[in-house]
């Protein structure tokens, strides 16, 4: 059975207190998680020798996590990805929300899910952490009531299982915002790494990174993904170089299927993600700044990939999207798993 410790990580701004757990499984592997934005602060898992590295870029102290753009492995929320215009329309009320990315709401926005201390607790070999959204709170309407459980197994799957439930209509999209790199978070680059995304359809962008409504096949374009691709040869050409920030359309129907696969032959890692989501954002970091990661490692555009499971961006208003709106008496529910293993 997975061990759970904790541990003092440091103290906000503010100078309320951040407790590290560490999830352990029979092997060694481990996975280290905040109750600070429920954020994952490593992933150590084995290479084709036995040896653990880290695959998850991020910080070393609490500052950083707090001052550093990039929502490094925080949970996203109340509505993870973009909002166009920062604004919505819901039974015929009109909700104004923090545009803090160009023209856009982003991640839930200026103190987002990912900036709250969660009530965190151990059940058996879980971590389980709560966080109720006050009514408002960032003008999203209903006092919204999330649980986010993370696990850690032997077999070196990350789960993370979502349910939220609330007192009015209000639009939700749950996410981890984790950076991956499995060849090692300080390898600098995602090369060498091989792609396979599970899904025929995908969301072109406007001007403003906002989908246009359109669902387009991948068939003959760049975001073909359905056959293993080196990904560092394919992000020199999605978006002109700037690689994908792209949301894929996943055919699962709410079932837990496989949506993405990626492999690096030199450590011998693969990453396998399921969920029953029915997107996956992914966003290979051209916008990362450049900046000093845990051990003083330098990182910048390129060094990790980001996959989040999610609903469509904008869905909220684009009803020709997957509903994204929870209401009293209905419980949302999102499982999303990372498998870590050796070719």
């Amino acid at each position: 059975m997975t061990k759970i410790v904790s541990d003092y990580f440091g103290s906000t701004k503010e100078g309320l207190k951040v407790t590290r757990y560490t999830l352990t499984n029979k092997s060694g592997a481990n996975v280290k998680i905040l109750d600070l934005g429920g954020t994952i602060t490593e992933i150590n898992v084995p290479d084709k020798d036995g040896n653990l590295g880290d695959v998850t870029l991020g910080f070393d102290n609490v500052s950083d996590y707090e001052e550093k753009f990039g929502y490094f492995g925080a949970i996203n929320g109340r509505v993870a990805n973009r909002i166009a215009g920062g604004q919505f329309t819901l039974d015929g009320v009109t909700y104004n929300l923090c545009i803090n990315y160009g023209p856009n709401a982003l991640h839930g926005g200026k103190v987002g899910f990912d900036k709250k201390i969660w009530e965190a607790s151990v059940k058996e070999d879980k971590l389980v952490l709560k966080y109720v959204s006050a009514d408002g709170e960032e003008n999203y309407p209903g006092e919204l009531t999330v649980t986010v459980v993370y696990g850690f197994d032997d077999d070196n799957k990350l789960s993370i299982d979502y349910t939220a439930t609330t007192t009015k209509a209000t639009p939700i999209n749950l996410s981890n915002h984790a950076f991956y790199n499995i060849a090692g978070h300080g390898t600098g680059h995602l090369n060498g790494q091989t792609i396979t995304m599970y899904a025929e359809t995908y969301l072109p962008l406007d001007e403003h990174t906002i989908p246009t409504g359109e669902i387009r096949p991948v068939a003959g374009t760049e975001y073909d993904l359905r056959q293993p691709v080196d990904l560092g040869e394919r992000v020199k050409i999605v978006s002109e170089g700037r690689g994908f920030d792209t949301n894929f359309c996943l055919d699962n129907n709410g079932a837990l299927k496989l949506a993405t696969r990626f492999e690096h032959k030199l450590t011998g890692r693969f990453l396998d993600v399921y969920t029953t989501e029915p997107g996956m954002q992914f966003y290979t970091s051209y916008l990362m700044a450049n900046m000093k990661g845990k051990g003083g490692v330098d990182y910048g555009p390129f060094a990790g990939y980001v996959l989040e499971a999610q609903h469509y961006p904008d869905s909220v208003n684009k009803p020709q999207f997957p509903n994204s709106i929870l209401r009293p008496g209905e419980t949302y529910t999102q499982k999303t798993i990372y498998h870590f293993g050796l070719l």
